[in-house]
């Protein structure tokens, strides 16, 4: 019998389409070892923005909340979202610190990582990868390093190129390949197509695709990719699917049956879960952390390309500066940027660049007035290679103002294993710093970590006072 298997996403991607990420372990922790019966491929739990949410919003420790959940779920593979040299941020880190990342994350149960970079550069791949095979060795564990595609469409962006890109990290080592259709806007054709190809390319290496139902595509997506041979779909629990969310897990259980193909999922146990949540998430609608919008149907994307959150986010900050009566040109805007670029996928921190400079153009009533230090940056070559050419008289004009002949032609972290980083935060945090984690922690959000570890000091010192009180 023909086997495709889900990943369920309510504990990561789900809730940071619909709600931000502000999903905090209490809410979820009573279900964890029925979800632990599920026969899930996986669970994504971690990783993405669920870091900066859980330090920034939550007042959790990141690091914490995996070993609760590792705990409470034993037999279930526990997969992370990690963005290849940024981590999970916004710049690239030095080798030694992805790679202490890595072992961090496989320490404390990590069985699966999701690792790519958003312009699908894959030098910017590698030191995680390599990590992921060094520590998964150490630590006794079978740990998946899974090689991770961000899906776009543009002149550039072929089947053959994906295909190509297929064997590419095939070779590399990686385990298993993920097509990250952020935006929602592959279609059934493309799919069947796409993943055909892919299939006939590299054999029997499992191939995964992740979309969001944001274009209304999804459900048709997924099953034309399942009749194409797609081995592993990410869904999540109905109450916390569709809209900016992906498909929902029990109406894929019940279409795959409807085909005679195994999910091997238990449908007693994934009802529970979504009853589970139901309250959960109404909880959520009624405060309006989950707004309507990001449960809607937004067709816009599959012609601008732009993903839900970006839309959001772009709203947001238009809304803050009342002018959205720029929206449209500011959405129109987008596009060309893009093309300027060198067609990047827009998924995090490109969406974030592109979307940004779009709006100052439109803003400012002149394009590229002002360019923003992260687009520089992208100019000068600090992001990796571009996917096509990019827009040569402004890749001029920044080169000059930078002082530089040409973009680097390197990966940006190339022989950097400095220790600095790790000395550094050692010294800033002092006392407060008590794990490895902690460390870790600082150097990727130091304000947020420095904060949460100040108020960790707080509540020890007085729940130490109030013992001493009561003796």
């Amino acid at each position: 019998m023909k086997k495709v298997q889900i990943t369920e996403t309510v504990l990561r991607d789900a809730n940071q389409s619909l709600m931000a990420t502000r999903l905090p372990y209490s809410d979820f922790e009573g279900i964890l070892s029925e979800m632990d019966k599920a026969g899930y491929y996986s669970v994504e739990c971690w990783g993405g923005a669920t870091f900066d949410s859980c330090l920034r919003y939550l007042g959790e420790d990141p690091w914490e909340r995996l070993r609760n959940i590792k705990k409470a779920m034993p037999n279930t593979k526990l997969q992370m979202l990690l963005r290849g040299q940024n981590l999970l941020g916004y710049k690239h880190y030095h080798d030694d610190v992805v790679e202490k990342f890595v072992e961090l994350s496989v320490k404390n149960g990590i069985d699966i990582i999701r690792i790519f970079d958003a312009l699908n550069d894959f030098r910017n791949i590698e030191t995680a990868l390599k990590a992921v095979k060094t520590y998964s060795k150490k630590y006794n564990r079978h740990v998946i390093a899974s090689g991770c595609i961000s899906y776009t469409q543009s002149p550039v962006h072929t089947v053959e190129k994906y295909v190509e890109m297929c064997k590419k990290l095939k070779e590399m080592g990686f385990e298993t390949i993920c097509l990250k259709d952020m935006a929602g806007t592959m279609s059934p054709y493309e799919a069947e197509n796409l993943i055909k190809g892919i299939k006939a390319e590299i054999g029997d290496m499992p191939v995964i695709l992740h979309t969001h139902c944001t274009t209304g595509m999804a459900y048709m997506t997924i099953t034309k990719a399942i009749e194409a041979g797609v081995d592993v779909i990410d869904c999540a629990t109905s109450c916390f699917s569709n809209g900016t969310s992906q498909p929902s897990t029990e109406t894929m259980f019940y279409a795959l049956q409807q085909y005679g193909i195994d999910c091997g999922l238990s449908e007693d146990v994934i009802n529970k879960v979504n009853d589970y949540f139901k309250p959960i998430k109404q909880k959520y609608v009624d405060s309006g952390r989950i707004n309507a919008k990001s449960m809607a149907t937004d067709a816009q994307a599959l012609v601008y390309k732009v993903p839900g959150g970006m839309l959001s986010n772009m709203i947001a900050n238009l809304t803050d500066m009342k002018a959205m009566d720029k929206f449209d040109a500011a959405l129109a805007e987008i596009p060309a940027v893009r093309k300027d670029l060198g067609y990047p996928p827009l998924v995090t921190p490109l969406s974030q660049m592109v979307g940004n400079q779009a709006v100052t153009n439109v803003l400012l009533g002149e394009r590229y007035k002002q360019i923003s230090k992260e687009v520089q940056n992208y100019f000068k070559g600090e992001y990796g290679i571009a996917p096509a050419p990019v827009n040569k008289d402004l890749e001029k004009k920044i080169l000059e103002k930078a002082g530089m002949d040409a973009p680097i032609d390197c990966r940006i972290e190339d022989s950097k294993r400095t220790g600095e980083d790790f000395a550094k935060a050692k010294e800033a945090l002092g006392d407060l710093a008590k794990t490895e984690e902690d460390i870790m922690s600082f150097i990727c959000y130091p304000d947020q970590t420095r904060k949460f570890l100040e108020d960790r000091k707080a509540k020890e010192e007085n729940v130490c006072k109030y013992v001493i009180e009561e003796a």
